[in-house]
């Protein structure tokens, strides 16, 4: 069975219209198991494989699952987070034998991805994210996620050695907690090095939209910040903007140094490869698969970008002893005394709040000494 007639039968599935459509198709192109490999996963990305970014750790990721006997691997790229993607998991489950599907894109999760497991109970899916809850959600359905902040957190001690305007800038998405978690670690980070340094935020409104993130970064540039990073879903116009305005950047999600080689210092990336083969091993094995999967920095799940040409000893030295520490466990970024940029007490001498801590999940603040408003 040619990739090019499997990707014509998905995309008459995902065209045609509800049901009677859906059954043409089945019954046109009746499905034969023997053609099945013994475990097929899908994968579904709201953007590009190849936008360095969030869609490209998750490729990545998959990528490496592609050389395991006994399990083939569908993806689908720029799919939009609506009923698009429903019609792109049926497809996989009914043309490919799909029978573990990573939605990866936050919006994936409610209501599509709850449709297919009530519609298809057989089926494991597994979404990336904090969304899923036992008390409410199927048991076919789960989440997995990554503790980041600790990695933006190293991303702040090398911007807090190499900034020389003391100003750093943030290009973020949206004010939601994970984000929020990442700009508060990367000051912190950088306070470390130098308790009088602030950090710029602008959000852009959207998770991908090119013109607004190249016009944030030119404006922070333009208030004086050389050490730029982001939490955006690709990083690419943040990091070649700031790169081409003489800035120094910081990656996320994946590695950008490609992008501007003598700029890039370091950076915050996700290693899925480790995340899905711990699922493809217990598809394997016939064991249950879990439905809510964290790690961190120590657990494989977060890995740093190599550090940069532009960051200097005194950095580097303090990198790898703040990592060392981290990899030990027990490591806090947020740890008082510490106030919010509004004021408010969020940590009391001596009160520390490890990643995993649930009020850092519902994070709704950002720290003394960041300049923006999550409002």
């Amino acid at each position: 069975m040619t990739d090019r007639f499997m990707a014509n039968r998905r995309q008459l599935l995902k065209t045609s219209a509800a049901g009677a459509a859906l059954g043409l198709a089945s019954a046109s192109f009746p499905i034969s198991r023997a053609f099945a490999a013994a475990a097929a996963v899908g994968f579904i990305y709201v953007g590009p494989k190849d936008d360095y970014g969030y869609n490209q750790a998750h490729a990545e990721g998959a990528a490496s699952l592609k050389g395991i006997e006994g399990i083939s691997v569908v993806e689908e790229e720029n799919v939009p987070e609506t009923v698009d993607v429903q019609k792109t998991m049926e497809s996989m489950i009914n043309l490919d034998g799909a029978s573990l599907i990573f939605p990866t894109s936050f919006g994936y999760f409610d209501p599509h991805m709850l449709a297919m497991c009530a519609k298809f109970p057989d089926v494991q899916f597994r979404h990336c994210g904090g969304m899923w809850n036992k008390d409410k959600h199927p048991m076919n359905a789960g989440s997995y996620f990554g503790y980041i902040g600790m990695g933006q957190y190293l991303n702040g001690v090398v911007a807090g050695h190499t900034s020389k305007s003391k100003k750093l800038g943030f290009v973020a998405a949206k004010p939601i907690p994970q984000v929020l978690l990442n700009i508060n670690s990367f000051l912190l980070g950088a306070r470390s090095v130098d308790p009088t340094i602030t950090c710029q935020v602008i959000f852009t409104g959207e998770w991908s939209l090119a013109v607004k993130e190249a016009e944030a970064t030119n404006a922070l540039v333009d208030q004086g910040a050389d050490v730029i990073t982001c939490h955006v879903d690709s990083p690419k116009v943040v990091v070649e903007t700031a790169a081409g305005r003489g800035a120094f950047v910081c990656g996320y999600h994946a590695n950008q140094s490609p992008l501007a080689p003598e700029k890039y210092l370091t950076g915050a990336e996700w290693n899925w490869a480790k995340v899905y083969k711990m699922f493809v091993d217990d598809l394997i094995a016939g064991t249950p698969l879990p439905n809510f999967t964290r790690g961190g920095l120590a657990d494989g799940f977060v890995k740093m970008s190599p550090l940069g040409p532009a960051v200097g000893e005194p950095a580097r030295k303090q990198f790898d002893t703040t990592l060392a520490e981290m990899m030990k466990g027990g490591f806090s970024v947020i740890k008082g005394p510490l106030k919010s940029n509004k004021g408010a007490v969020v940590a009391t001498e001596g009160q520390a709040f490890a990643e995993t801590a649930i009020e850092l999940e519902s994070m709704d603040y950002l720290v003394e000494g960041v300049v923006g408003s999550t409002a």
